[in-house]
């Protein structure tokens, strides 16, 4: 215990201040990638995450927040999206020796966060009502005005990104939030906070950020009365508990984007080299650790073999390691218990008569220390198995054949979840009857997991609900209200 005096205590962002938790307790934060504590993050209690809640709710009902123009809720983002520029450097080496994620991956991870807060700063002036033509003598309009407070829980895989994705645009609708980072990676949220604070012209209260455990400080914001939204990114049981509690408390308004088992579809006809990189990429970026991970990857089977050969010989290049290191590619799990978990999918898949072509150990010598695994891949795979079937969210590919257009589609469809797929063909035509098919939130045509803040984000079936990013994304903090202006003098003819 000794060694863990030196260790910077991280704080709750409460009403403009860095608080300690309520009892003094706190979790210890770890590098994965060598399994070191780096830092202590207070662990809210109920209390604590009320206290949030109240501030959110007095800045927003009483606060100067609430009646401040458009143009200046904006300029507060732009201040902020300079901000965190300024500190990219910090940031990205930050999120990197908390998620373990590539620094080069965390550099792109700032920029776009910074890129979302700039986005949705300029679209805080386009929120604009309708007049709606009405068949009697009367003015009828639509106004758009912020829901309220928001209760907002994130996960541990793009830790300030997804915190950017859910603050930007509630910050530009007006509203005043309570964000929970998750659990273990509660580091660049805190970062965050220290901007938030030094923004003057944000009034305090309006961004309150609390560390904690799920079923605490998430179920706390889900049942809370004064929350009047919540926002969830993270697995679909999760998804269905908060839904639950947020009905039965206030019947909150709720975005959930959940989990994904996304296809990533291949034709004989596609540019074989692009195809096999867009493979790779689309399962083993961030370590696999993505919702929209193209983890079944359906291919054609004229080139079945021939592109599972390509993609073991390719996969074996990518070079695991430092995290810190330029040349990293794929770095360490979050944690050891996530590390375990895809290592029981990998024993499944062998058991369930999935053949292993590559990886599914862990790497030894100097990475010993931290949470890596290899990158992993199976073929001899059917749709059936629970490889095929259930979100992994880890460096594991699994790869099935299909004869044709239809059953290609079949496969792609036969799945509980519809958050993303991708198709590679240069057969424009076919490209979009695959398309118009696959039930799924986010199509790609010959590439793997471009996003961009200007573009809905979000799925089908047990994807979730609600769409995040875009103009979507900010209507997801509006309310909408109807005004009737009567133009007739004279009393109401009813009788």
């Amino acid at each position: 215990m000794a060694g863990k005096k030196n260790l910077e205590r991280l704080k709750l962002y409460i009403d403009g201040g860095f608080v300690e938790s309520e009892k003094g307790s706190t979790r210890d934060i770890y590098n994965p990638a060598n399994g070191q504590v780096i830092a202590l993050a207070q662990e809210a209690t109920v209390e604590d995450t009320r206290k949030a809640i109240r501030a959110a709710r007095k800045a927003f009902d009483q606060g100067p927040w609430h009646d401040y123009s458009a143009q200046r809720r904006g300029r507060v983002l732009f201040q902020v999206a300079e901000a965190i520029k300024r500190e990219k450097e910090k940031l990205a080496r930050l999120e990197s020796a908390n998620s373990g994620k590539p620094i080069v991956e965390a550099e792109f991870d700032v920029d776009d966060a910074a890129t979302c807060f700039e986005y949705y700063g300029g679209l805080a002036t386009k929120i604009t009502g309708d007049v709606n033509p009405v068949p009697d003598q009367a003015l009828s309009l639509t106004l758009k005005e912020p829901i309220g407070v928001c209760g907002q829980v994130i996960p541990w895989n793009y830790p300030l990104l997804m915190a950017a994705w859910k603050i930007a645009p509630a910050l530009a609708a007006g509203c005043a939030v309570v964000l929970k980072p998750a659990p273990a990676t509660p580091v660049t949220a805190l970062e965050l906070a220290k901007v938030f604070a030094a923004v003057e012209d944000l009034p305090k209260g309006v961004v309150n950020i609390v560390t904690g455990d799920g079923p605490v400080v998430g179920q706390e914001l889900a049942e809370s009365p004064l929350v009047n939204k919540v926002a969830f990114t993270g697995s679909t049981a999760v998804g269905r508990s908060i839904l639950k509690a947020a009905a039965e408390s206030n019947m909150k308004k709720v975005t959930l984007e959940l989990g994904g088992k996304s296809p990533n579809i291949f034709f004989a006809d596609a540019d074989f080299e692009a195809s096999i990189d867009g493979a790779l990429f689309g399962v083993f970026i961030n370590q696999g650790e993505v919702c929209s991970a193209g983890s079944r990857i359906l291919v054609e089977k004229p080139i079945y073999k021939k592109f599972v050969e390509a993609m073991s010989e390719k996969a074996k290049r990518i070079v695991l390691g430092d995290p810190l290191d330029r040349k990293t590619k794929m770095g360490p799990l979050v944690t050891s218990t996530h590390r375990e978990r895809v290592e029981g999918y990998i024993g499944a898949g062998r058991k369930e008569g999935a053949r292993l072509v590559l990886g599914g150990k862990r790497p030894g010598g100097k990475l010993a220390g931290g949470y890596f695994l290899e990158p992993t891949i199976f073929d001899q795979v059917n749709n059936q198995m629970r490889i095929a079937r259930e979100e992994i969210f880890g460096p594991v590919a699994a790869v099935i054949p299909f004869d044709g257009e239809k059953e290609a589609i079949e496969l792609a469809n036969d799945t509980p979840y519809g958050l993303a797929g991708a198709v590679w063909t240069r057969d424009i035509y076919r490209a979009f009857r695959i398309i118009k098919q696959v039930r799924a939130g986010i199509l790609w045509v010959n590439h793997m997991q471009p996003t961009y803040v200007e573009a809905p984000w979000g799925g089908y079936k047990m994807s979730g609900i609600g769409r995040e990013l875009g103009k979507y994304g900010i209507d997801n903090y509006l309310e909408v209200k109807q005004v009737h202006i009567n133009l007739n003098e004279g009393p109401i003819a009813w009788y």
